[in-house]
């Protein structure tokens, strides 16, 4: 990657911008802050949480010479057990135990630099995409249920003399932005919704939310490595491995229940999909926004997704050791799903999907965070996932449809930045 020319190209931009800046009068930007993070706080009376019982917060960055708008969805671990809504036991564990502060997008984190996904950064020092020049909306990830929950959970099992009351409310924290949004941004002529490993789970299911709030002109999806599979609530784990956790977390974050996301959703939008399969919800939203595009990434070697989807509920898998052999086992069943996932979404023709095998960044998990290096499919001659990201902008012509069959462990190079940061994200988790 000519990482030169992509920060030259960022900063012209960017100067351009606040040139036009100072021009504007007064009284234009007296009422609007453009180019700053602004933090909005749901009130609690809407239901609106962190696990930790905190206000929610999510983030809004304006521009004056966009009206399209991005909104990315965080990613991080899950949980449904007292140490893990804790943060504590590693990568997999929930994120943000301790809630969100108004400073999240000013204290020295990856998102601030915008360093954890391109999406969120004006200027990004290892990726362009179009976006940057958007209006941004960033929903940071602080309730252990890949912004799908709406229960309060009291776990115990830890520590019984102290037990947790926690808020999973990641689907409430959903709708309540969208609704915020709706109100207080003008309309998209674009929309994109994006999210990064939970967070694309949770911009799949939120999605909808978003599209009847900001009713842009023009709309995409675009879900990495946070796959809703194909799984049917009376499958068997060997026809369909992720059984065992959609099921598990049916019932610990309530989606099933009076006011659960199911139940919601498929009350507003009864041809969103069925109660018993939450994979569904993929072609049920391509039936709904026929003229939107909705497009689906993941690595078929991800290391991370596939140790959340199945090492709780496999023995054999927690008993191996961490190593090639677990990651041998955990890959097999990983496949079996998308194996099962393709034709459901070759089934509906506004729907585009982007498979290459790996890359050497924090176990082929995510193909937006940090960069795009590492993400070509060479045998369609795509260079990296940012193609399949402007293709479901655009709108146009056939969705992008890509499976890498030739199983390149290293398809394109990561730059020396990319290598540098390597560890950072290994350490965070993201």
């Amino acid at each position: 990657m000519h990482h030169s020319n992509t920060i030259g190209r960022a900063l012209a931009v960017t100067a351009r911008a606040l040139a036009l800046s100072a021009a504007i009068p007064l009284a234009a930007s007296a009422a609007t802050s453009y180019y700053k993070w602004e933090a909005v706080e749901l009130p609690a009376s809407s239901g609106a949480s962190c696990g930790n019982g905190t206000p929610y917060r999510f983030f809004v960055n304006r521009t004056p010479f966009s009206s399209k708008t991005v909104v990315i969805f965080e990613g991080g671990g899950a949980c449904w057990a007292q140490n893990s809504c804790q943060g504590k036991g590693g990568i997999l564990t929930a994120s943000n135990p301790n809630g969100v502060p108004a400073s999240y997008m000013s204290d020295i984190n990856l998102a601030v630099f915008g360093l954890v996904t391109p999406f969120s950064s004006r200027i990004h020092p290892l990726q362009s995409v179009q976006t940057q020049s958007w209006n941004i909306v960033y929903a940071p990830y602080c309730t252990g249920d890949v912004h799908t929950g709406n229960k309060v959970a009291i776990y115990s099992d830890a520590d019984a003399t102290k037990p947790l009351t926690y808020y999973h409310r990641g689907g409430v924290n959903g709708e309540k932005m969208a609704e915020w949004l709706g109100k207080n941004l003008a309309r998209p002529d674009n929309l994109l919704v994006t999210g990064f490993s939970a967070g694309g789970a949770g911009a799949t299911a939120n999605y909808g939310w978003l599209r009847l709030a900001l009713n842009p002109k023009k709309s995409a999806l675009l879900a990495d490595a946070g796959p809703l599979f194909n799984v049917n609530r009376n499958d068997t784990p060997q026809q369909s491995p992720s059984v065992l956790l959609h099921n598990k977390i049916r019932a610990a974050w309530g989606l099933d229940g009076p006011e659960g996301l199911v139940t919601k959703l498929l009350t507003r939008y009864p041809d969103a999909g069925t109660a018993d399969n939450l994979g569904s919800l993929n072609t049920g939203l391509s039936k709904i926004f026929p003229q939107d595009r909705l497009g689906f990434a993941v690595f078929q070697q991800d290391g991370i997704y596939s140790a959340f989807s199945y090492t709780d509920f496999y023995p054999e898998i927690a008993a191996t050791p961490s190593g090639a052999q677990r990651d041998a086992l955990l890959n097999a069943k990983w496949r079996q799903d998308i194996a099962n996932w393709l034709p459901q979404l070759q089934s509906r023709s506004n729907i585009g999907y982007y498979i290459p095998y790996s890359r050497d960044l924090l176990k082929a998990h995510c193909l937006t965070i940090a960069t795009f290096g590492g993400t070509a499919i060479k045998e369609a001659n795509l260079k990296n996932v940012g193609a399949f990201v402007d293709n479901l902008i655009d709108g146009t012509g056939t969705p992008i449809r890509s499976f890498e069959t030739q199983r390149n462990t290293q398809n394109t190079p990561l730059g020396p930045l990319d290598s540098l940061l390597q560890p950072v994200y290994e350490i965070l988790g993201l």
